[in-house]
């Protein structure tokens, strides 16, 4: 990685900004999943221990800019992280009126400010009105752009060094995760940013060969770009979820209830010429767990490739997760963004689950990202043999397609 990191930076006595993401599941007030705020205390506790005094900014949800909402405030994970890191937390009940409590920060100490969402500001878009001008909409958006700025400035008088340690919204150009680098000289990435560029970044630059990526989810739209820019890259791609059907269906099977993009079929027929010539094999299921309805307690049947009128495709099948298992086996890098089938239910898990488990015996680097693929992992106990598990769904997915991320972008190099 050729961005900064707190490794390259002294931090005794200085106030450090630290971009988290601590956008996490709460139900009544508790953290039902606190992974990201595991992942950050490395990063936290190598700031602490060098001397610093801690600033934590973080989104949680999307209260899109409307001021305070008590269900979106950040005031339970503040206690949360008192309890993992054994020391206080302090908290800001306002993210850009906590001056005064920045000001009174002693090395050692931390304080987290509110929800930067609470702002409309943080996200800087703006939507278009019906009646409205192009003229008038350039000016609504240069008008926020210019408001963001300032919030930007705002956030960025706190502190000393900026740390960026946010990868789950590195993709997005926010006053606090891009824009605040216009405004401070030291702009690092923390530990965990450092990992997710450097395990990502290994996978799409230099991977050991058979490269293998395993592509899956419920729609070809969401993926297309990660399989046209992995297709400069990968050896196989295994094609499993719902978007699979897209595919099968372009090739003139019968594919029921289950489910399909029409105006995508000569998209899919392109992918997987392109990946002929191309020289990389796309899999495809040969069998599928199909069910009369979209249901937990649904009638089920495997069949082959033709599947009945009335019904649906939920999983790959047995005779595909060997398959699928086998050119696991035998790569040395995997990547995996999207799960085979609808894993929440149990009938629909098996392929999921399979394709976990293959990946974990395969001893390859292996890299999972995306929400449901990290969930499915966790789901069926297997992460500890995942060599990484990224924390960004939708910032993972941009990296695999070749797209800068604005919240890397802006940190300086070495």
């Amino acid at each position: 990685m050729n961005k900064k990191t707190i490794r390259d930076v002294a931090l005794k006595g200085k106030r450090v900004l630290l971009r988290v993401d601590f956008n996490v599941p709460i139900e009544n007030g508790v953290i039902t999943d606190d992974t990201r705020v595991q992942a950050s205390l490395p990063t936290l506790k190598v700031c602490l221990e060098q001397g610093a005094a801690l600033i934590l900014m973080s989104h949680l949800g999307r209260p899109k800019g409307k001021g305070y909402e008590a269900e979106f405030s950040l005031k339970p994970v503040a206690d949360h992280l008192a309890k993992a890191l054994g020391r206080p937390v302090q908290f800001a009940p306002d993210c850009l009126q906590a001056g005064a409590q920045v000001a009174a920060l002693q090395p050692g100490a931390v304080l987290m400010l509110e929800n930067t969402r609470f702002y409309k500001e943080e996200e800087g878009s703006v939507k278009k009105a019906d009646d409205m001008s192009d003229e008038d909409y350039a000016k609504k958006k240069a008008d926020m752009k210019e408001k963001q700025k300032a919030m930007a400035q705002k956030l960025a008088a706190y502190g000393d060094v900026y740390v960026n340690d946010a990868f789950g919204s590195a993709h997005r150009a926010h006053a606090s995760t891009a824009v605040i680098c216009k405004f401070m000289k030291l702009n690092v990435a923390g530990l965990l940013m450092e990992k997710e560029i450097d395990y990502l970044g290994r996978a799409v630059e230099a991977p050991q060969k058979p490269f293998v990526a395993i592509i899956g989810g419920a729609k070809v739209s969401g993926k297309l770009e990660v399989l046209q820019n992995l297709m400069k890259k990968v050896d196989t791609i295994l094609i499993g979820g719902g978007m699979a059907y897209t595919f099968l269906k372009a090739q003139g099977h019968e594919i029921g209830k289950s489910l399909v993009e029409n105006e995508l079929l000569q998209t899919a027929k392109d992918t997987l010429a392109a990946a002929t010539k191309a020289g990389v094999r796309i899999l495809l299921p040969v069998d599928n767990v199909i069910a009369d309805a979209f249901d937990a307690n649904a009638n089920t049947q495997v069949v082959g490739n033709e599947i009945p009128t009335a019904w649906m495709a939920l999983d790959i099948g047995p005779e595909t997760v060997t398959r699928y298992a086998a050119e696991i086996a035998r790569a040395k890098t995997v990547v995996w963004n999207g799960p085979m089938g609808c894993f929440e239910m149990e009938k629909f898990a098996a392929g999921t689950t399979g394709v976990c488990k293959a990946i974990a015996d395969s001893g390859a680097l292996s890299i999972i990202g995306g929400g449901d693929s990290v969930a499915a992992v966790n789901q069926s106990g297997l992460a500890d043999k995942m060599t990484h598990i990224s924390t960004g769904g939708g910032a993972s997915l941009e990296f695999l397609e070749g797209k800068a991320l604005p919240g890397v972008v802006a940190l300086n190099d070495k």
